[in-house]
């Protein structure tokens, strides 16, 4: 009978699952919110062995006790059995996400230098060297908070959604932001990945988040491009725990 895991990402934005049987993933779907009885009920739709939550928001404590009562559940935290070590300052400050995509990094590409990417409500960078040692990185504003600062901190500039249909030159207020924030952010993404280059030589660059597709034909690197990766990550950290 194939083992079915249950994969739950609580981001800063959106709210996730992934369905895995055995080791092939079968579905990503939003949730409607966190409560405890939205999980109940994709519980009791999938009927899983295994569950695993990575969460970088408050939620009910509930949640974690049903998980814990319908499954073999295991809450990604700095104390959780990674494939990978943290010798970084204060450990416990990494979000759950980081290590999820860190884990994901490792398990595609073991014994390389892996610089995994993620555009989410800010973008991350999280480097791990060929030892599988995770050595930090870096946190920059994501787009939405990009095109939101702009109307935010400014008397007249207006919010603009993502449009990927814009020119370089922009013509108005609207192409001007939309060029300024999407080629700004492939261009610090290519900045970041020449400066580790310099540093460490040939490594893996992966990027995921929602918008990672769109992104890759803005960017001059080569670049891995995976919009579940975090779910690939978790479902890798649930087998070592």
């Amino acid at each position: 009978m194939a083992q079915i895991t249950l994969c739950f990402d609580f981001g800063n934005t959106r709210q996730k699952y992934a369905v895995f049987k055995d080791a092939i993933l079968q579905e990503v779907n939003l949730l409607a919110d966190t409560s405890s009885v939205t999980i109940s009920k994709v519980l009791a739709a999938y009927l899983p062995q295994k569950t695993i939550l990575s969460s970088v928001i408050d939620h009910e404590p509930a949640v974690e006790r049903i998980l814990m009562d319908e499954s073999g559940f295991h809450k990604l935290s700095h104390l959780t059995k990674l494939p990978f070590t943290t010798p970084v300052g204060k450990p416990a400050t990494i979000g759950a996400d980081r290590l999820a995509l860190v884990a994901a990094a490792v398990n595609l590409f073991p014994g390389k230098n892996n610089l995994a990417i993620a555009l989410g409500t800010c973008i991350t960078y999280n480097f791990v060297n060929r030892n599988h040692e995770l050595l930090g990185g870096g946190i920059s504003p994501g787009m939405e908070m990009r095109f939101r600062s702009l109307k935010d901190y400014t008397a007249k500039l207006p919010l603009v959604q993502e449009d990927w249909n814009f020119p370089l030159v922009g013509y108005d207020t609207v192409t001007n932001i939309t060029s300024g924030v999407i080629l700004g952010m492939a261009k610090e993404i290519d900045g970041f990945i020449d400066a580790y280059k310099a540093r460490y030589g040939n490594f893996n660059a992966v990027l995921t988040g929602g918008n990672s597709s769109y992104f890759v034909p803005h960017l001059k690197n080569k670049i891995f491009a995976d919009q579940n990766l975090i779910f690939k990550g978790l479902y890798a950290i649930s087998e070592c725990n």
